[in-house]
């Protein structure tokens, strides 16, 4: 039986390394690029637009490029009409604007210079180059074939910029967030510092010395409650502000693991379905050091609310390097080194979908499709779809269709027919027994 294959979505022209989905304007926007090395690989972030092709298929297409310059985004985060985007070891943030036709520029504008004022601390207006200039790039990188028409304009406005990263060897922002109620801006870098600002003044709120060596993720919880952090240092915090609540121990489900064999690589807060009041954190544990027969990787739930270990479960033995949850909070989605990418059921860590070296590199970053996209079904006959990319240049999308299921009545009926045509066998193989 030959390997099962997943047909590309979209491929870029230079390497992609985050993905997200706005669900107001339906829009998914991946980054990459070559970085600032003279390779000729360019740096930039695209606009794609995503439409569902029958009941299980979709089908994207680019509807705007814009050029980074020299830099490469690494992560970004998306928030009411704003990408915070990961570059170096600085936080770019620019407004994007989705429209049917071209319309006059003065209320963004605006818009813009309120914003550029009430920016404090280190957050400066940076200057970029026109919407005309990354259709103009996209054109000549060999993407013109995959442009929508006019009648659809994206424009990007440089809005500010943050330095999010101190280290003096090799600055490098590694993951930032909005939390959920987008009022503030996080960020972690390779210091081991975590940056908090206010949003959208950028007032910076919090700097403090969150793990030794680099941040590997971070996530807030609903209500801005509980943030919780994972560092290369063997260690996943919990903070109330700028103080450590408590450290996770996720050994207490495995005493029979070594401590200092597994080391924490991300983390991420989900709901659960069907009770509102409940949360759960989840987070990978990767082996620390390399072996000839690699040990496995495992998923932990947390309750979201205690941080107590609720479950832990192998999730297989190629290293993990990204992890995603459903805005439902059903399911868990999983990418790996070798590019490898599963889907698990939250519930009960169970491996639902999985797809081996999907792409050809490691798995950057994924994103699951919301349930709704600019108010319309976007699932179509699946009970989930996720959208991967990686350092091939592909994007994408992995679905489970929905299970099939039989009405009640006509179970019931079924079983009724069962047990009369039971009855009815057993009176003619024995008479005289009803």
């Amino acid at each position: 039986m030959g390997r099962r294959r997943v047909p590309d979505l979209y491929r870029a022209p230079f390497p992609l390394y985050t993905i997200k989905v706005d669900p107001k304007t339906g829009l998914v926007i991946t980054a990459g690029g070559g970085g600032a090395s003279k390779t000729g690989i360019k740096n930039a972030m695209h606009f794609l637009d995503l439409q569902l092709v029958g009941e299980q298929h979709y089908s994207a297409s680019l509807l705007h490029a814009h050029d980074t310059d020299t830099r490469a985004t690494m992560n970004l985060a998306v928030g009411d009409g704003v990408i915070a985007a990961g570059q170096d070891g600085s936080c770019s943030l620019m407004r994007f604007r989705h429209s049917s036709q071209r319309e006059e520029d003065s209320a963004e504008a605006k818009q813009d210079e309120d914003y550029a004022g009430n920016s404090e601390g280190k957050a400066r207006r940076r200057g970029g180059k026109g919407d005309r200039r990354g259709q103009d790039e996209a054109a000549a990188s060999g993407d013109k074939s995959d442009m929508k028409d006019e009648t659809s304009h994206i424009s990007v406005t440089p809005l500010a910029e943050v330095q999010s990263d101190l280290n003096p060897k090799d600055p490098l922002q590694k993951v930032v967030r909005f939390s959920p109620d987008l009022s503030l801006l996080l960020t972690g870098g390779s210091d081991g510092h975590i940056r908090v600002w206010e949003f959208p003044s950028l007032k910076k709120k919090y700097d403090f010395k969150a793990h030794e060596g680099e941040i590997e993720d971070l996530d807030m919880s609903p209500g801005n409650k509980h943030l919780v952090t994972v560092g290369r240092d063997f260690s996943c915090s919990v903070w109330s502000g700028s103080q450590l609540a408590m450290g996770l121990n996720w050994l207490e489900t495995t005493p029979q693991i070594a401590e200092k064999s597994y080391r924490y690589m991300a983390c991420r807060f989900g709901k659960v379905e069907d009770q509102k009041d409940a949360l759960r954190l989840y987070t990978v544990q990767i082996p620390h050091k390399r072996e000839r027969k690699p040990p496995p990787c495992y998923l932990t739930k947390w309750d979201g609310k205690s941080f107590l270990p609720m479950l832990t479960a192998p999730c297989g033995s190629e290293v993990i390097s990204s992890l995603a949850v459903s805005d439902s909070g059903t399911f868990l989605g999983l990418g790996t080194v070798t590019g490898s990418v599963a889907i698990y059921i939250a519930f009960s860590l169970q491996k639902l979908y999985y797809v081996q070296e999907s792409h050809g590199i490691v798995v950057t970053d994924l994103a699951f499709l919301p349930d709704m996209l600019k108010g319309k079904d976007i699932k179509g006959n699946n009970e989930t779809a996720m959208l991967s990319v990686a350092v091939d240049s592909r994007c994408q999308i992995h679905t489970v269709p929905n299970r099939r299921s039989f009405p009640i009545w006509l179970v019931l009926f079924c079983c009724g027919f069962i047990v009369v045509g039971v009855v009815l066998l057993l009176q003619y193989l024995f008479p005289g027994f009803i």
